[in-house]
């Protein structure tokens, strides 16, 4: 990881300006992971026998709130909040209720969140209250044996009784999937007509090569491109424009009228548009997913009660940022291509 000193000579005239990388991107989306934590053990997110952050590393809620009003200064006009599973950090709706209002003064265009859906029975309706309009929620099967098989510990009923209070609360409620090799590929069809019959759009997600998690990476990895040719013998598939300002390309699926998006790391590169950064609940930010350049952002946040080290610290991640990802489950030989779980990145 790289750190940062602080300048030789730090002016007061310094400004701290929108963020654009060497290649002329501009970074307006945060994704923050406020705990590695989470109440499942997804086969493709974490090991069965994680071992997580001492609580005493993570940032505090005041510093995450810092943090944001930071990068909301800077640009960002997106905050995803994401984990682990980030309700199940305590009191985490008190930063939903602070984030919120960036919100209420334009500062910030969306705040959101991904999510399991196993604790959104408790905080939907707050969420809504705090300005959150729309959510991923993670679901991979349909099926109740094959969910608690693939989350090593879940009930199907805990997510899909959050789906319907997402959409009680009045959420936009985009499902994901991850498909599996041999595990849920063959669920791809009803999982589209699930989503799409709740009035819900979908995405689907190639594994990606993050992290030990027990399974040979090879085995889990199903290319989208074999997985879209398949639907279009089900299903007539019209590009879309729509763009939800994460990786996903979008369809619409004429037979339903709703979209269906691809998020395809390995079979399709998406960096050439990328207007993304990671910051982790320890504060390191990451500027790609798929490398490993990090900065630390804890020390200068708590260096300082202003904020010019931490700037600094921020521009020297942007100067970083490479032009894409090194993510190929063949280059690995099916070992993870990144140490970090995506667990401890953020989604």
């Amino acid at each position: 990881m790289l750190s940062v000193a602080a300048p030789a000579r730090q002016s007061d005239s310094y400004q701290p300006e929108s963020l654009v990388d060497r290649f002329g991107r501009k970074i307006t989306y945060l994704r923050l992971s406020v705990t590695d934590r989470c109440d499942l053990r997804c086969v493709y997110c974490m090991s069965e026998t994680m071992k997580f952050l001492p609580k005493n590393e993570l940032l505090s809620l005041d510093e995450l709130d810092r943090l944001c009003a930071a990068f909301v200064n800077r640009g960002i006009r997106k905050i995803r909040i994401s984990g682990g599973e980030p309700l199940v950090r305590r009191d985490i709706m008190g930063l939903f209720r602070r984030l919120s209002h960036h919100i209420d003064y334009h500062r910030l265009d969306e705040l959101t969140l991904t999510t399991n859906g196993t604790q959104l029975g408790r905080h939907a309706r707050e969420l809504w209250c705090c300005g959150v309009r729309r959510i991923n929620l993670s679901l991979d099967s349909l099926d109740a044996d094959q969910y608690r098989r693939i989350t090593r510990r879940g009930d199907l009923k805990d997510a899909l009784y959050g789906l319907d209070a997402a959409q009680n609360a009045g959420l936009a409620v985009k499902i994901n999937v991850v498909v599996l090799k041999g595990i849920n590929d063959h669920e791809i069809e009803d999982l589209i007509l699930f989503a799409h019959d709740r009035g819900a759009d979908i995405s689907l997600i190639e594994t990606m090569p993050l992290g030990d998690v027990g399974v040979h990476r090879a085995d889990q990895y199903v290319s989208l491109s074999a997985v879209r040719e398949s639907l279009e013998r089900r299903f007539t598939l019209e590009e879309s424009s729509y763009a939800s300002g994460g990786p996903a390309r979008y369809v619409t699926v004429k037979e339903t009228g709703r979209r269906l998006g691809f998020i395809t790391p390995l079979s399709h590169n998406f960096c050439e548009s990328c207007n993304r950064i990671r910051v982790t609940c320890t504060g390191t930010l990451y500027s790609c997913l798929g490398q490993n350049n990090a900065i630390d952002l804890r020390a200068p946040l708590r260096a300082s009660a202003n904020n010019q080290l931490l700037d600094h610290a921020i521009d020297a991640a942007i100067r970083d940022k490479p032009a894409g990802h090194d993510f190929s489950v063949e280059r690995t030989a099916g070992r993870a291509g990144i140490d970090r779980h995506m667990s401890v990145t953020g989604g």
